[in-house]
């Protein structure tokens, strides 16, 4: 048997986040500690990679703060990480959507995903 598999069953936790890909607006709900103090931080942005398998697995989070655009790393299995929340589902045709840094306004906006139920009558 693979030795890393076993080392990877040892650590993994169950995280149960909703399933997001590239494109997507999501919200990282993020514990930070400073000193004694413990507080949640939310980082909310478009996702443009996810990237590696199983303990590793990463996803980057770009926002714009201000005219400043801001890109976090957060690995998956990370114990800060509180909670994952989808607002809104993008259509991209890409899995790594790096073209969006050189972007700016109206041209940096991506298409939602748009669900229409079929009504039964």
């Amino acid at each position: 048997m693979n030795l890393m598999s076993v080392v990877e069953k040892e650590y993994n936790q169950e995280k149960n986040y909703p399933k997001f890909n590239s494109g997507d607006t999501i919200t990282v709900h993020y514990k930070i500690v400073e000193g004694n103090k413990e507080r949640i931080q939310q980082f909310r942005g478009v996702v443009l990679q996810r990237k590696g398998s199983g303990l590793a697995q990463t996803f980057t989070v770009r926002k714009m703060s201000g005219n400043v655009g801001v890109e976090r790393v957060f690995p998956v299995q990370s114990p800060f990480i509180e909670k994952i929340e989808v607002n809104k589902v993008g259509r991209v045709r890409r899995a790594k959507i790096f073209y969006l840094r050189k972007l700016t306004g109206k041209k940096a906006r991506i298409k939602e995903k748009r669900f229409h139920h079929q009504s039964q009558i």
